[in-house]
């Protein structure tokens, strides 16, 4: 299955603000977290959604396979 595409300022608005998705995306893939009570109103501890959290991952207190919960719904192109 082919998954849409979306640029970085069209994740950027999926950041439980502006829209009602929350989304981030880690290593080139796009996950919903709206889902997750952690990402509530799209903030997660000092991370926002609608960013991408590839860079920042090594400084959490877990590991990627946190990101296995969550639905894979595109990609950042």
């Amino acid at each position: 299955m082919d998954l849409p595409t979306y640029s970085k300022q069209q994740l950027a608005l999926r950041n439980g603000q502006d829209k009602p998705e929350i989304w981030v995306a880690y290593k080139g893939n796009i996950y919903d977290v709206g889902s997750s009570r952690l990402w509530k109103n799209g903030k997660h501890y000092e991370h926002w959604a609608g960013q991408d959290l590839t860079d920042e991952l090594p400084d959490a207190p877990h590991t990627e396979t946190v990101f296995e919960k969550f639905e894979v719904i595109g990609v950042l192109k």
